[in-house]
Parts: structure tokens; sequence; C-alpha cells
């Protein structure tokens, strides 16, 4: 299954300050013992193993690995044990096909949690003999696509073709040749807003063979940031000027890039580094210096694979834009366009529901600057943190009484696993009956950032059951449509509470395509073009 494409830009530094600091106590050889090693950490969240072996001379007839909790963490997803809690305690045991171990025998289960990490881990009322810990520097692909101010940003692209082709392609014009194959891509910008301000545009990412994160300049030449302390720092100045309105602006990106195409009106963007990656605009936060500028994003990935372009609403609704790329046969793919009067159809919408109405920002001169998405808008305070949980509780407690059919992978309809609560705990089965995944029922804040209890590990397995059931719980159809992903466009954002950000923004979409929410790829919804022979791209700010 392909993964929401974003980026990483955090080092391998940050993410190895974060990892497993559980004490390790000596234990004898002959004992069974029990190590643990975080497989992925991404700041808000990590994915730990444990591995359980029997080193006795007889076979264990069973195992109980428990740890505490601290205060603010909690477990999302478990697979190939069974999870107990009790206060801050938790306490995993094996199920039928691992519970027992011959001597000499070893089995793993695995979790996903949110917080700080879990201590005092014992198995079988012993301490647990081993951290034996790994540190990925790949999050899972439920990460929003940015973070707080002071945080850097974790998430990452992925290199996975779409299933499914944009909605709009048409041929190059005649007298425009197709550009030769080169290491640099030609990325055009153009200024259609309407808005006679000076446009400021910023290429910034990681080098995906240097693991290096930096900025790329109108050339497309990549510069690594250097100077980054403990304490956030201004970052060097390196925007590059855009394109006045109704004319065009030519940069060129490095292959082997991953990162953001940043464009602000009237002022720069203020960006700061650290010694461990940069710190982005997030202009949910109180002490942002960026929350009065108007500005925006696209994502992209370029590599030996191709183009993959998208613009995104995960975290806002800002400045409308179209995303191309032309490839070596001639065509054009685009989306990302808005319908005629788009971003103010959007505003009116969000306007028009009181629960949303506050997520709307404004600037001094009475110019809307962004649509929060909801999850930011709660962060901020401007909407219920518990907006979704009376939909949540109902979704989730339907398949009490009835199952759930989940088949993630479109390409493989053979494969399909089957959910059912018990408590507020959602298990789901393989077509042998063994339980493989298990799922606590997640929060509103879980939702709207595919986060916590629905953290999307990168198996095959687990994460794609998770972000089938976050894609449905913010399109709410599960509870009423008993397999997914299920439904069409139009059986989605029905039920309520309603989900206005998602809905207006996908129904003022002249394809209906968009990154409303992280996994708005499942069903294809998203705002993605790509191409594996890419010749120039495109980025046209709209009417506005």
């Amino acid at each position: 299954m392909r993964r929401k494409r974003s980026l990483i830009l955090a080092s391998v530094a940050t993410v190895g300050a974060l990892a497993t600091a559980w004490i390790a106590l000596p234990a004898s050889a002959a004992e069974p013992a029990a190590s643990v090693r975080t497989i992925e950490n991404w700041g808000t969240g990590w994915q730990n193993e444990v591995t359980i072996t029997n080193n006795g001379s007889s076979t264990m007839s069973s195992w109980k690995v428990e740890f505490d909790l601290p205060a603010g963490s909690a477990i999302g997803s478990f697979w190939e044990a069974d999870m107990a809690t009790a206060g801050s305690r938790r306490t995993f045991t094996g199920r039928s096909w691992n519970g027992t171990l011959a001597a000499g025998a070893s089995t793993k289960f695995g979790f996903v949690g949110s917080g700080a990490q879990p201590v005092n881990c014992k198995l079988n009322g012993n301490p647990c003999v081993g951290s034996d810990q790994v540190v990925v520097t790949t999050p899972p692909t439920a990460v929003p696509t940015t973070v707080p101010a002071t945080t850097p940003p974790t998430t990452r692209p992925t290199t996975e073709a779409p299933t499914a082709a944009p909605t709009t392609t048409a041929p190059t014009k005649k007298d425009e040749p197709v550009p030769p194959a080169s290491d640099l891509l030609p990325v055009t910008l153009t200024n259609d807003s309407g808005r006679n301000q000076p446009v400021f545009v910023y290429v910034l990412g990681v080098n995906l063979e240097t693991g290096k994160l930096g900025y790329v300049n109108a050339a497309g030449a990549f510069t690594p940031w250097t100077g980054g302390g403990p304490v956030p720092v201004p970052a060097p100045d390196v925007a590059i000027p855009g394109p006045a309105n109704g004319s065009s602006t030519t940069i060129k990106v490095l292959k082997n890039i991953s990162g953001r195409i940043y464009f602000s009106f009237g002022k720069k963007l203020d960006f700061k580094i650290t010694g461990d990656g940069l710190v982005q605009p997030a202009p949910w936060a109180g002490a942002d210096p960026n929350r009065d500028i108007l500005f925006d994003w696209s994502e992209f990935t370029l590599n030996s694979s191709g183009l993959w372009l998208n613009s995104s609403q995960v975290d806002m609704f800002a400045v409308p834009h179209v995303v191309s790329v032309t490839g070596g046969s001639g065509r054009t793919s685009k989306t990302g366009e808005v319908v005629p009067g788009g971003r103010q159809k959007v505003i009116d919408a969000v306007k028009g529901n009181p629960d949303f109405a506050k997520s709307i920002v404004t600037g001094s001169d009475g110019t809307v600057l962004r649509v929060l998405a909801p999850g930011k808008a709660a962060d901020a305070g401007l909407m219920s943190p518990t907006y979704l949980d009376s939909y949540i509780g109902s979704a989730w407690n339907a398949y009490t009484g009835k199952s759930l059919t989940v088949v993630p992978f479109g390409d493989r309809p053979e494969v399909k696993y089957t959910g059912r609560t018990t408590g507020d705990v959602m298990n789901f089965t393989d077509g042998t009956g063994r339980t493989v995944a298990s799922f606590t029922k997640p929060s509103t804040a879980n939702v709207w950032g595919c986060d916590g209890a629905l953290s999307a590990p990168n198996d095959q397995i687990v994460g794609p059951i998770a972000r089938t059931l976050c894609a449905a719980l913010w399109r709410t159809t599960l509870g009423t449509l008993d397999t997914q992903p299920g439904g069409t466009a139009a059986d989605f954002y029905q039920s309520g509470p309603a989900n206005t950000y998602a809905k207006a923004v996908h129904d003022n979409m002249k394809d209906g395509k968009a990154y409303a929410f992280a996994f708005d790829d499942v069903q294809n919804q998203e705002s993605l073009v790509h191409d594996g022979d890419p010749r120039a791209a495109g980025i046209t700010l709209s009417p506005f």
C-alpha cells in the first residue's frame, strides 16, 4: 500500500535522544529473558518491540510482560499479545500460538504508544534484562505533516507510486518541447492569485543520499544547514524571489531531495534551526512568528523512481494552488485546482458551522490567512477537543454486535481482516482466526492526527488497518459501512457530528481530490501527481 507522502525534517540525533531508556539488570543465562527495542521514534510517539527468549532447559508454559506508563502516556495499537490495563500498569500476555515457549525458543510482540516511554519493565515478575535498542529514523505514516514550532517536523516521504492516476491529464502544447531528462528538474511557479504583493519561495528538505537537512537555491544546488544549537536560532535567509502577479518563475530542484516548497505573500517566512533540524512555521501556535503571514506549501519527493508532488490541507487550507508534472511522454498531469470562488466557498462553509467557525484566522487587514484543520484548531483552543467523541464511541461500539471487514489493499482483495470490539479494544483476526492487531478506542485528537491509538507502524498488517480505520473515522463511515475502505466520495462526511472542514475542501476541488488529512490517499482521494520520468513540474497559485 502506498503511504502518505511527506518529509523527514529531523536528524538521527534527535530521534536517538528519544530512545527507550529502561534500566537493565543482569540475569542468569538460564532464566527467561525479555529485551526491548525501539523500532521507531517520531517525537510524539514510538513503536516498541519486545523479544522473549526461554533460555532454560524446560518449556515455559506462559509469560507475562508488564510495565508502568508515565503520566500522559498511552498505548494505542498492539499485536501478538493480549493487553490488560490497571491504572498506569500495562500487562501483556501470550496468545494461544505464542504463550508457550519450548527451551531455546523465542517470540516477539509489539505496540505503538505516545508520550514518554514505559518504565519498570518486568517479565514474569523479574526485571527485563536488556534494552536492545535500534532506532529507525522513519516514523509511521500517520504522523501529521507539521508539528509545533519548537520541534522539528518528523514526517517522511514514500517512494511508492500512486495507485490511481490524477484525474486531469493533457498533452504538452506543440510549441513547448519536452525538456530532456536531467538530475535537475525545472519547476515553474505561476502566480495567478490576483494579489499584488511580492512572493517569496523556499525549497527545503532532506538530501536522500546523505540524510542531511538543508535548502535548495534557484539553480538547484543543495546546501546543508549549519550553525544550529540547543536553542533555535534564525536560519539564513534562503528565500527565492517569486513571480509577480500574472507572471512565472522557473527554479530547479536536484534529484534525491524530499521536502517542501513554501510560498508566502508580502513577507518572508521566519525559520529557525537547531542542532537537530529545522523548525518550520506552525501558525496555529500562539508564539509562532509566521502566524500573521499568508503562506502555504507543496510537498515533494524527487528520486530515481520519479517525482511525487502534492498540495496539502492536512494542517490548514490557505493558498489554493495547482500542482502538475510533465513526463517524458509529453503528457501533463495536474490536481489541486479549486472551483471558481472555491477558496471563499470553503471559508463560508466552515464559517457556517459554529463548531468550526473559530478555526478561520484573519489578518489585521481583514484577509483570511488560513482555515485551520480541526486538529490544529483544537490544539489552539479554537474548537472542542472532544468534538468527535460521541461519534467515535458509537462507531466503535457498533462492532460489539457485528463484524467489521477491512480489506486494506486494493490490488489484493483476498487479504481481509475481521474486527470485533470488546470493551474499548477492537481486535482484528485474519482468515485463520488468529488475532493479528488490536486497537484501543481512539480520542478525537487521535482521529484528527491519525496518531496515538491510530498510529500506523510500517508493516503489512497493523499499519494498513490503522490507516483504514482513521480514514473511515474522518469520513464518518465507520459504524455504517461494515467493509472498509468502503463507499464512494458521495458516502463520505454524511454522518454526525459533521466533518465540515474535510467536506468543504473536497467539495470545492474541481476533481474532488485533496489531502484533508494524513491518510486521504486511502481510496485515492488525495491531491497528488506522480510521474516516473518527470521532465518538468509546476505550481500555480490560483485566483482568490
